[in-house]
């Protein structure tokens, strides 16, 4: 019951229900921006993930930690899948992929290593709410390979 405090505390409950709902409501997008909110959200969720890893090599602050680990679960939920429709696996114009073709190949293997993200991503925030430092940092490593996996096999250099 303390996460879920935490969490609606953050306002995370309201970041997703929103999310969801604006996705479900939302006009369709055309292919230049769903790159576009797909390279932000991945964007915002590096910038988060680099929070906790600057509280994990110097002075910890475990309320940054949690409201950064909930936020990394919040985009990892989001739907940002959605984001890889048709036309958006090649440049447009000024808008750039990084993402390799074999990607939209392999949608059982992308929903594959989606999952292990979200899965992974959802425990750190649980995680970062104890205020467990250790186990943060178990769990930031689990969750940064998550990410790792993917951009191994699908992100071009």
């Amino acid at each position: 019951m303390k996460l879920w405090k935490r969490l609606c505390a953050m306002g995370v409950l309201a970041g997703v229900l929103g999310v969801v709902a604006g996705g479900v409501l939302a006009a369709p997008l055309k292919p230049d921006e769903q790159m576009k909110f797909r390279k932000a959200g991945y964007g915002f969720m590096a910038w988060n993930m680099r929070k906790i890893k600057g509280n994990l090599e110097g002075p910890y602050n475990n309320d940054e930690v949690a409201k950064a680990a909930a936020a990394v679960a919040a985009v990892s939920n989001s739907g940002l899948g959605a984001l890889f429709g048709p036309g958006t696996d090649q440049d447009l114009g000024e808008v750039k992929t990084r993402v390799k073709p074999e990607f939209f190949q392999q949608p059982d293997k992308v929903k594959e290593l989606a999952l292990a993200l979200n899965k992974e991503a959802n425990e750190l925030a649980r995680v970062a709410a104890t205020g467990d430092a250790g186990a943060v940092k178990a769990q930031f490593g689990r969750t940064s390979d998550a990410c790792q996996a993917c951009h191994d096999r699908f992100r071009k250099e």
